[in-house]
């Protein structure tokens, strides 16, 4: 499931929008944070989903609480694909104490040195997947949310892979592969699903290239394909005990 191959990148396409023609928030700057964005390096429609996603609704299960948590970041990279646009995830080892064998986006905590989430997303997918930063547009920050298993606070980092550089698991026994998924396969109605967590609640999830897809990483694909409006009618009646 490597994706060991840089892809080219162009204008992209998607569907339409869903929160009009807004222009992108400010960005906080880290150290490994790239220039301003050049006017049409990104391409619009991800312009458009970073600022409707930025005042986006968060799920009552994943509100921050007023104080706690230790504060981290992942990288939401989308690039140009054969089929519209990409994202890429990685498959956490089995051998983690945490997350094990999740499917995820790039990220982790948040260490001083990085100088906010833009750094900390960044820096971790280097040390992840082997990233070349310099390729990458950083375009936006989405809302905070809260992961109570794990109890970090979690930034979501909005990017374009301008120039894709090869990517591959750097320490095996933190990531134990890395995919380009396209958005027409997260947004097939037979990729999804309903999951059900051991403690009841219920949460969406995306089967596609053998992984299960769940928690955060879900909760959050799902918001950006409503936002961008990719979302197509699906049966969500369909449950599997997690």
């Amino acid at each position: 499931m490597t994706s060991g191959e840089p892809r080219p990148t162009g204008p992209g396409s998607a569907g339409p929008l869903q929160a009009g023609d807004l222009q992108a928030g400010p960005l906080q700057a880290g150290p490994l944070q790239a220039g301003p964005v050049p006017a049409g390096t990104v391409p619009e429609w991800l312009r458009k989903l970073a600022a409707a996603a930025e005042t986006m609704e968060i799920s009552p299960q994943l509100l921050p609480p007023a104080t706690g948590g230790r504060e981290s970041a992942v990288l939401v990279l989308f690039a140009d694909g054969p089929d519209g646009p990409d994202l890429l995830l990685i498959q956490r080892s089995e051998g983690l104490r945490l997350h094990a064998g999740q499917p995820a986006f790039p990220g982790g905590a948040i260490d001083a040195e990085d100088g906010g989430p833009v750094g900390a997303a960044l820096r971790e997918a280097v040390e992840e997947v082997g990233l070349d930063p310099s390729g990458v547009d950083v375009v936006g920050t989405l809302p905070e949310a809260y992961i109570p298993r794990t109890g970090f606070r979690v930034v979501p980092v909005l990017a374009w892979w301008r120039r894709p550089s090869a990517v591959a698991p750097v320490d095996a026994g933190e990531v134990a592969a890395v995919e380009l998924v396209s958005v027409a396969e997260l947004a097939d109605p037979a990729a999804r699903l309903m999951v059900r967590m051991p403690d009841g609640r219920m949460s969406p999830a995306f089967r596609v290239r053998g992984m299960l897809i769940w928690g955060f990483t879900a909760a959050l694909v799902d918001r950006l394909l409503a936002l961008a409006g990719w979302e197509k009618p699906w049966d969500d009646t369909a449950v599997m005990d997690l």
